[in-house]
């Protein structure tokens, strides 16, 4: 009796140390996801991630970074080359940085709203612009997440109509030369600063204002040192959803399949979260006592226009792109 006892606790401890190993052993399977974003753990964005890897975590470990803490805004893009980092909400302007032809698509006034922005990049034209990152940045493209129109929010009280108006304007807008050209084509004085130093920057005075989607603005509480909101909707604001090619040229044709159906379901919900919270948050700004007013937004369309074609940029924008873009 003593002895069928020693042997089944025996065999029991084995099948549970087998038992053990298959699922340590399962955990070290799953192909390993580091995501790194600017947008904080609050954003419908951070969201959106959660939600794609819940769809994908049979298959994936991800980790998820959020406000910078991982990778600053703008490094992301070098650290997916680098092998540093296997996913990223990359801006277009950081794509542009290396690629010139891509600043077509960062400039003012192209896209017209959140659909004509899918529609694009589903379109053959789009196809064409994902595939020169692919080709020349080693890095494939999920899809474009959509976070708002981007608005001048100012802690002045100079009231804003046309670009003549935006002139000496400190507005802060991120590092890099396609962002601060598309500071200069409303009229103002671009200053470089990053996402997390904005807050205080208008707090203190060191910029004027800055340029957001009203949801970013509720996020990062922009709103607690801001006076007014011009609706320039000059910019309809995107991100993209990117995976290193080097991680995704590991995953299998099913794995591959499997991540791409998550980000398609993952950002469609974003998207529709963000046109919902757009609706509601023009009431809530001016419950903080902001005062939200619409300037002609012909004249900074034509100002902005013009200066986009008559720049350098133009020169290297593919041919023709504008007017796919605008026929879609």
């Amino acid at each position: 009796m003593i002895e069928f006892t020693r042997r089944t606790l025996v065999a029991a401890g084995s099948a549970l140390a087998l038992t053990a190993f298959a699922t340590v052993a399962t955990a070290q399977e799953k192909i390993g996801l580091r995501f790194s974003a600017v947008f904080s753990e609050q954003d419908i964005r951070a969201e959106m991630m959660k939600r794609f890897a819940e769809a994908i975590g049979e298959d994936f470990d991800y980790q998820g970074y959020y406000g910078g803490t991982l990778f600053k805004q703008g490094t992301e893009l070098v650290a997916l080359q680098r092998g540093n980092l296997e996913m990223g909400n990359i801006a277009p302007q950081d794509m542009s940085n290396q690629i010139p032809a891509w600043s077509v698509l960062t400039s003012a006034y192209l896209f017209r709203d959140a659909d004509h922005l899918r529609t694009f990049f589903e379109s053959d034209a789009g196809k064409e612009m994902t595939q020169m990152v692919e080709d020349q940045l080693g890095v494939k493209i999920l899809g474009p997440t959509y976070f708002g129109s981007r608005q001048v929010g100012l802690n002045l009280d100079k009231k804003i109509s046309t670009p003549a108006d935006m002139a000496g304007v400190k507005l802060r807008m991120p590092g890099g030369d396609a962002w601060q050209f598309l500071g200069s084509a409303l009229g103002a004085n671009p200053v470089p600063m990053a996402y997390a130093e904005v807050y205080t920057g208008l707090q203190t005075g060191a910029i004027d204002g800055q340029d957001n989607p009203l949801p970013n603005v509720q996020n990062m509480k922009f709103y607690e040192v801001m006076k007014q909101i011009v609706l320039t909707s000059h910019l309809v604001g995107y991100d993209l959803l990117t995976i290193s090619l080097d991680a995704w040229n590991k995953l299998t044709p099913e794995q591959q399949e499997k991540v791409q159906a998550a980000a398609d379901s993952a950002i469609e919900w974003s998207t529709a979260e963000h046109l919902k919270r757009e609706e509601e948050l023009a009431s809530f700004m001016k419950e903080q006592g902001l005062e939200l007013y619409k300037p002609d937004v012909d004249a900074f369309r034509a100002h902005a226009q013009k200066m986009y074609l008559e720049s350098d940029l133009a020169k290297d924008w593919p041919d023709g792109m504008v007017d796919r873009i605008n026929a879609l």
